[in-house]
């Protein structure tokens, strides 16, 4: 079960971009944006964490610019076979699974899609975390406020597991921060989050990420590496 918190949910929005699109040029543009909503974190006791690919050049953005440390959660939707650009649900690095029961129902996935489905999501989590992570040790945020980023949230379940992988390492205080979400999947994190921060909500029944963007791509791995390169490179 999902862990709550016992605060009342902050969020922070731009009302003159809800229900518009696109608003953002590039993932840098949009970060610079979204960082002028967290000046209060400017060099303070907080970490980011972005979730890859997508939330890696948007953490980077604000890292620079905030002062603050970047690293990685690897957590993973689980791609529908047939549309894999879309998701029914979402594992964390540990092997959590968080499932959308009402879109499982929906598509009618069988038992055995489901399970074929996790062991595909599991592989590819383990995948990254040896290509990104390299092996090193998930960084001690306990008793600091964590900020998670990406490019943006479609149903929020991705968000979701990053969001209980990092509250169960005991961090003062849990930020979402993101350029773009549905209004469906803001609903999705808030009972697990202290604060979320969305530029750009918009609601109605068709949502997709890359619409809040004038160019919007996949990120390679090639691409994520060279943003951790910098990372280490800043750090040294």
């Amino acid at each position: 079960m999902p862990l709550k918190v016992n605060l009342e949910v902050k969020l922070i929005t731009e009302e003159a971009l809800r229900n518009r699109f696109p608003v953002f040029q590039n993932r840098v543009h949009a970060a610079e944006m979204l960082t002028r909503k967290l000046e209060i974190y400017r060099r303070a006791n907080a970490f980011i964490l972005a979730i890859p690919s997508g939330g890696v050049p948007i953490g980077y953005a604000m890292s620079s610019e905030l002062r603050l440390p970047l690293d990685l959660v690897i957590v993973r939707k689980i791609q529908i076979p047939w549309q894999p650009e879309a998701g029914f649900g979402s594992i964390t690095s540990g092997g959590e699974a968080y499932l959308n029961n009402d879109l499982v129902a929906a598509l009618r996935l069988s038992d055995e899609v489901i399970d074929r489905c996790l062991e595909d999501t599991k592989k590819e989590i383990e995948r990254r975390d040896v290509k990104f992570r390299r092996g090193r040790a998930f960084p001690r945020v306990e008793g600091m406020t964590v900020i998670v980023v990406d490019d943006g949230l479609a149903s929020g379940y991705t968000m979701l597991a990053a969001v209980e992988s990092v509250r169960r390492r005991g961090p003062s205080k849990v930020v979402v921060a993101v350029p773009t979400a549905s209004e469906g999947s803001l609903g999705v994190i808030e009972e697990t989050v202290d604060e979320a921060i969305c530029l750009n909500i918009r609601g109605g029944p068709f949502y997709a990420v890359a619409d809040a963007y004038q160019e919007w791509h996949d990120l390679s791995d090639g691409e994520v590496l060279t943003f951790l390169k910098r990372v280490e490179r800043d750090s040294a």
